[in-house]
């Protein structure tokens, strides 16, 4: 059996077809989604007396760990391949499940932080990666579009996580058994742990040489932001291109994360809306954030990375500083729906911008080292809007409406940021590039 997931065993033979690789992708990408939805749990997690920025921690963790074990791992899986990857990452997600189930048990909020914060984490960042990758071999024709097939999935995860979660604690809440939160993360854990499985077991890769028919890599002198080189993992995290990447990612990242976090609390915090309400809102910004994924890095092929993401800064500022100014559950849900489809199409653009820069050799694994970046705006973006709600109410006596104010305005300012940086990417010097010693 251990065989069967070793990396050699797992290469397409000829006539394969590579779109069935995109249900592999998205049969991971649908399950570690999950953990944008997981504000649905803060509410219940608070009425069992932990308070809101003791739970905010277990949603930074997770995604500090995604970026951490997607950069130290990075290599790892290029070498193994991503029938192994996927294997892992099956086991280490469903089981932070099953140890926060525990500590749900068990009152223990650590148990929370080692399961769905540091395990579950490192489930999700090996399962991110390893469909990213695969795909952009599978597509180098279209590798925004490739990209986007993988990464939709991570975005619409939580349109299936928040109203299941929701019916599962209704359905298993009881005097005794905590808002039927245990029972709902074992049965979650469960379902992930098979439809993991079932992605790891029918992924293939391409074969060494192997490309689509009719496709010809040639030097495009139109656009000389596209590189037919290769720069190695190793060597691209020492240039500007990669410290400015960086920067584009986890800027763009921290101003959508945050609100993310906190969207079913904020939402009825604002609006004063019942539970059911604030799922769907939760679930709505899931549906635009998969469906920006696929449409903007599918756009990108056309217009180019970099001018994808100046899109996205420059809108994005004007709907964060318009959003106070809303007044309305309508107004308010389409300006965040807006801002969502841009932070997946960030997430699903990004490896594309990469492949671009630094050709397709490693592109994973300079991938995964970038997405440290999402760790750090992990913490940034939840911490600050976490602390700086819990200082407006108790400290200033702000009324619960008002308190998301001053995010905003400093989100778009963060944004702002980002874009000077996105308009900084040059191509990248030839020095860096691979060579094939004789």
């Amino acid at each position: 059996m251990t065989q069967f997931f070793q990396k050699k065993n797992s290469i397409a033979k000829p006539g394969y077809n590579r779109w069935l690789i995109p249900i592999s992708a998205l049969s991971i990408h649908l399950c570690i989604g999950q953990i944008y939805a997981f504000s649905v749990f803060n509410e219940p997690l608070k009425n069992e007396g932990w308070k809101l920025t003791e739970l905010g921690w277990i949603f930074t963790l997770a995604l500090f760990f995604l970026g951490a074990s997607a950069a130290v791992f990075g290599k790892w899986v290029e070498r193994v391949g991503p029938r192994k990857t996927m294997l892992v990452a099956a086991i280490c997600f469903s089981s932070g499940f099953m140890i926060s189930a525990f500590g749900i048990h068990i009152h223990n909020i650590w148990l929370l932080y080692l399961g769905s914060g540091l395990i579950g984490g490192i489930g999700l960042g090996l399962g991110y990666i390893s469909p990213v990758s695969t795909l952009i071999k599978w597509f180098p024709d279209r590798p925004g579009m490739a990209t986007g097939m993988a990464i939709m999935g991570f975005g619409g995860g939580a349109m299936i996580a928040s109203p299941l979660s929701v019916w599962l604690m209704e359905r298993y809440s009881s005097a005794s058994s905590t808002n039927g939160l245990m029972e709902s993360f074992l049965i979650l854990g469960c379902i992930y742990l098979a439809l993991m499985l079932f992605g790891s077991i029918i992924v293939k890769i391409p074969a060494q040489e192997w490309k689509p028919k009719g496709f010809v890599l040639s030097d495009d002198a139109s656009n000389k932001m596209i590189t037919t080189a290769n720069v190695l993992a190793d060597t691209a995290i020492k240039t500007p291109q990669f410290k400015l990447l960086f920067l584009v990612l986890m800027l763009n990242v921290t101003a959508g994360i945050g609100v993310l976090s906190q969207a079913d609390v904020m939402v009825k915090e604002i609006f004063e809306i019942n539970k059911i309400e604030a799922a769907s809102f939760v679930a709505l910004l899931s549906l635009f954030n998969m469906i920006g994924r696929f449409i903007w890095s599918s756009l990108s092929d056309y217009i180019g990375r970099k001018n994808t993401y100046t899109i996205f800064f420059v809108l994005g500022m004007l709907l964060y500083i318009m959003v106070p100014f809303t007044g309305s559950m309508l107004l308010f849900s389409i300006a965040f729906s807006i801002i969502l489809s841009m932070y997946g199409g960030g997430f699903a653009t990004i490896p594309a911008y990469l492949k671009d820069m630094f050709g397709n050799k490693q592109v994973g694994a300079i991938h995964g080292r970038l997405l440290l970046a999402w760790s750090f705006a992990a913490i940034l973006g939840p911490v600050t809007i976490n602390y700086l709600r819990e200082y407006q109410l108790e400290v200033l006596n702000m009324p619960k409406a008002e308190v998301y104010n001053i995010t905003m305005y400093l989100m778009a300012g963060l944004l702002l940021i980002g874009l000077i940086c996105n308009l900084m990417v040059k191509p990248v010097d030839p020095k860096y590039y691979f060579q094939i010693k004789d």
